[in-house]
């Protein structure tokens, strides 16, 4: 089954574009400074939203599945990667993190290792390991 679309592609790289002009001005390449850059890029709400559903939309896409959940508080989740669907409560595999964290991984200026070992990334369960997936665009 296919991942249901509610952000035109379109739209959706516009705002990514839009997230990655505004990060890339006032950022170097080493992880250290996207880290500390990547959630205090000035965006407006409406703009960082769309980036972030898209880029999960697109998570959801590329990783077909529902075994791992990955949330962006307060912007979106979603379902990804093959293996055994929860259907209750907590599921047992959840990758959270912030927007910025989020679209800086999504768009390859951050990497898994260096976001997971930054404490920004939470990530529980055997599934949750997004590396193989990593980056979207």
């Amino acid at each position: 089954m296919g991942v249901r679309r509610r952000i035109a592609p379109e739209p959706g790289s516009d705002a990514v574009r839009a997230w990655l002009r505004a990060l890339d001005a006032d950022t170097e390449a080493s992880a250290e400074t996207v880290l500390a850059a990547a959630d205090a890029v000035v965006l407006d709400r409406k703009t960082l939203a769309t980036a972030v559903r898209y880029a999960l939309e697109e998570l959801s896409e590329a990783a077909e599945g529902d075994s791992v959940e990955v949330r962006v508080p307060p912007f979106g989740v979603a379902q990804c990667i093959a293996g055994p669907r929860h259907t209750r409560g907590t599921p047992p595999n959840v990758v959270e993190m912030p927007a910025g964290v989020w679209l800086a991984m999504a768009t390859g200026r951050l990497g898994w290792d260096d976001a997971k070992q930054s404490g920004k990334v939470s990530a529980s369960g055997i599934r949750a390991d997004l590396a193989g997936v990593l980056p979207l665009f």
